[in-house]
């Protein structure tokens, strides 16, 4: 797989870069997040990230501007973002460890999973909709909590052991699509 210069300067490129570089803010925001207005410029910025994300997926594809590159950059500003949140959340005591650490192992053997089957296929294997919806759960809880909902709620329960059974299912669910991909030898389009 080889990334030309020019598939980086895309429009849905560049806000995937953007929303990489988020990461600094967050950290900074999230580790006073007590501290003056700092709770809700955060909701605000993780509300903003959330719209780069949806908005830079439509301009790759209105636009005709998919790349190798933007399958790469797309879910790794995506991963840096959701762990720079969740790891200050832990450290802050607004997040589990046992959360904390399923989210973080998912994205961290999928990332490696996908380092492997790109050398394999020669090809980036793309987000699918089970990834990006377990994505959008992890995310709507770090804006429950953000947000101070109680986590003594019959909500809370739900979405919280919702998205451990999300991450565990698209795990496996990437697993599989990856074997697949690798024992056909597919190649072409991806």
């Amino acid at each position: 797989m080889k990334i030309k210069i020019k598939e980086i300067y895309t429009y849905s490129n560049l806000l995937s870069l953007f929303r990489l570089f988020l990461a600094v803010p967050f950290w900074i925001l999230l580790s006073n997040i007590d501290y003056g207005q700092n709770r809700i410029y955060t909701i605000l910025l993780c509300l903003f990230a959330g719209v780069t994300d949806l908005l830079d997926g439509y301009l790759a594809r209105r636009f005709n501007q998919i790349t190798e590159f933007g399958k790469i950059i797309d879910p790794l500003a995506d991963k840096v973002c959701v762990a720079t949140i969740i790891l200050q959340m832990y450290l802050t005591g607004m997040l589990d460890s046992v959360l904390l650490g399923f989210i973080l192992g998912r994205d961290a053997l999928i990332f490696v999973g996908g380092i492997i089957v790109t050398n394999k296929i020669g090809k980036v294997l793309p987000s699918n909709m089970l990834g990006k919806l377990t994505v959008l759960s992890v995310c709507f809880y770090i804006l429950f909590l953000l947000f101070g909902f109680s986590k003594e709620t019959v909500y809370h329960q739900i979405l919280y052991f919702g998205i451990i059974g999300m991450i565990i299912i698209s795990f496996f669910a990437y697993l599989i699509r990856a074997i697949e991909f690798i024992k056909s030898g597919k190649n072409e389009s991806v």
